[in-house]
């Protein structure tokens, strides 16, 4: 009977399973956790540049929208309702965009927090626990931030002030000025009840707009001044994005 080593002659070929070398000196684990830290703010710094071109998005299509329809008197105020849909789905985008930067941000600040600040300036009382929560979130990894959370904090940096552009501009566009088929016949809303059909769309009655309009800004009012409890490093007057 031949031996087995002749019976597959690919036998020799077969790549060893070998079992992954951990960190055994104190120099070997500086340099894991200084590369795994570089690691996680280049993450965390990729999910950054991703919020940041939503925002320029938003900012392009405001200012773009706002061109368009404060060009002349006779371009519709539809297109600034149009608008405020385009930046609140951007927002939506960028909101989903956030969660995954503020898992790899809590990371990043869990080591800085709890390994490189004791390195410059140590502490007392603090423990170990933070590697074990670092181990498990690498395991299981979990978003931190609810998306109703995540919206709320994106729209007290940036979005609120971008609706708060169109909203005044939709008031100029249906308070001020009414919509005639030639420029020259423009001229300023006298009534309640002009503006009222003047903000109408189509078939839609101008006091449905109007009231959309209220409601879905009463909701950004909402979102803005919306500050969870226990936010840690969130909370008012740290550093944060």
């Amino acid at each position: 009977m031949r031996p087995k080593s002749e019976q597959n002659p690919l036998h020799h070929l077969r790549p060893t399973i070998m079992t992954p070398v951990f960190p055994s000196t104190s120099t070997e684990f500086i340099n894991a956790i200084a590369h795994y830290h570089r690691a996680e703010i280049a993450r965390m710094a990729g999910w950054r540049d991703r919020i940041d071109r939503t925002t320029n998005w938003a900012i392009t299509v405001v200012a773009a929208m706002l061109s368009v329809s404060l060009s002349t008197p006779t371009a519709h105020h539809g297109v600034l309702l149009f608008a405020m849909v385009l930046v609140l789905l951007l927002l939506v985008i960028e909101a989903r965009r956030y969660r995954f930067f503020d898992v790899y941000r809590n990371r990043v600040r869990q080591m800085e927090r709890n390994y490189f600040a004791q390195i410059f300036s140590p502490e007392k009382g603090t423990t170990d626990d933070w590697i074990h929560k670092l181990g498990d979130d690498l395991r299981r990894p979990l978003f931190l931030t609810s998306n109703s959370q995540a919206i709320s904090r994106r729209m007290r940096r940036n979005y609120c002030w971008l609706f708060l552009i169109l909203l005044m501009a939709w008031l100029v566009k249906t308070t001020f000025i009414r919509m005639q088929e030639s420029a020259t016949e423009a001229h300023i809303v006298g009534s309640v009840g002009e503006w009222v059909r003047n903000a109408a769309i189509g078939p839609v009655p101008g006091w449905i707009v109007i009231l959309a309009v209220t409601l879905f800004y009463g909701w950004v009012l909402f979102a803005s001044l919306r500050r969870p409890k226990g936010e840690g490093e969130l909370a008012f007057g740290n550093v944060h994005v």
